[in-house]
């Protein structure tokens, strides 16, 4: 069932990158400038940050989890990191350090939540979601860290390229390469995708759920903090809302490359095509000058798409081995 399910996501991904490039080539007919270095650099620059979120959040999913408090901890962090910057309250590595750190601190606390007190996660994560968007409101009192607040040079890295390829890219690369290996490779890779397909079998053969759990919420904290610092190096105007909804395009990202909702299948290769994927479609939208109104549309609809054809397919599957049972 496993590799069946396993077969059909790497054909889902092929799928994707085969609609992309129909995708790129009919609103290039519409839009020359869909195609121009500046415009595909911006869009490969916002899909990296997103891509990062979303391969926290596809490790999650894998173990038949989700963390929908992503985009407040991208936010808090975004908005730390500027504002201690712009109060000179640490260094510029110091500060990035410390985003990274928080963003590792706010996934254990949702790890402790699901995996320690048995909390399910859509709830744990729907209340820290609130929770930390709150402590960001509290803390900004209605203020915001502007680009002249921040250190010079610091939104550099936004623009910067490493023998043409945007440095975020770069990084974006390195985390989906780095998580992948370690997910297929690895004997905590095999362990998460054993929670995600059978809890009880895995339990049975010895494997912690609970620590695997909590490990790939921390995980997915840590990367979010990451994001949150791209964020404020992109932006670099930043205040209490920054990323605010962003949880639905990292959820979409996930889905829609593949990782199924149901758990135990999927890649972080597959959810960052379903990140590049979605910024292809949102600039093109902007491009053709169409409603953004059928951008959340779409966010939504590919979820639903998305989830809808993992339960069917899990039917099938559960369906077809009944029947060779009773044979």
């Amino acid at each position: 069932m496993n590799r069946v399910a396993g077969l059909l996501g790497r054909q889902r991904e092929a799928s994707l990158a085969a609609v992309m490039v129909v995708l790129g080539a009919f609103v290039a007919t519409q839009a020359p400038q869909f195609l121009s270095a500046s415009n595909l650099s911006q869009v490969t620059v916002l899909a990296s940050i997103i891509a990062i979120a979303a391969v926290g959040e596809a490790m999650v999913v894998i173990t038949r989890n989700v963390d929908l408090s992503v985009e407040s901890t991208i936010g808090l962090v975004a908005f730390l990191v500027a504002n201690a910057l712009k109060t000179h309250a640490l260094s510029t590595p110091e500060a990035m350090a410390a985003g990274i750190g928080l963003g590792l601190l706010l996934g254990m606390i949702n790890g402790v939540l699901v995996a320690g007190f048995h909390v399910p996660a859509i709830v744990a994560t729907l209340g820290t979601l609130s929770i930390y968007r709150g402590v960001d409101f509290l803390l900004a009192g209605g203020h915001q860290v502007t680009l002249g607040d921040l250190p010079p040079g610091y939104t550099d890295p936004a623009i910067a390229s490493v023998f043409g390829i945007p440095l975020f890219v770069l990084i974006a690369i390195a985390v989906v390469g780095t998580t992948a290996v370690v997910l297929r490779q690895t004997r905590f890779g095999r362990q998460v995708y054993a929670v995600g397909s059978n809890p009880v079998a895995a339990a049975t053969a010895g494997i912690r759920s609970g620590l695997v759990v909590f490990v790939v919420f921390a995980l997915c904290g840590l990367l979010a903090g990451l994001a949150g610092v791209l964020w404020g190096i992109e932006f670099g105007t930043i205040n209490a809302t920054a990323a605010n909804g962003l949880v639905l395009q990292v959820i979409a990202a996930v889905v829609v490359g593949g990782v199924a909702i149901f758990g135990g299948s999927g890649t972080v290769v597959g959810a960052a095509l379903g990140a590049l994927f979605l910024a292809l479609i949102s600039n093109a939208l902007i491009l053709l000058d169409l409603s953004q109104f059928w951008l959340q549309a779409i966010f939504g609809g590919v979820i639903l798409a998305a989830v809808s054809a993992d339960a069917a397919l899990l039917r099938r599957l559960q369906r077809t081995m009944a029947e060779n049972r009773s044979r």
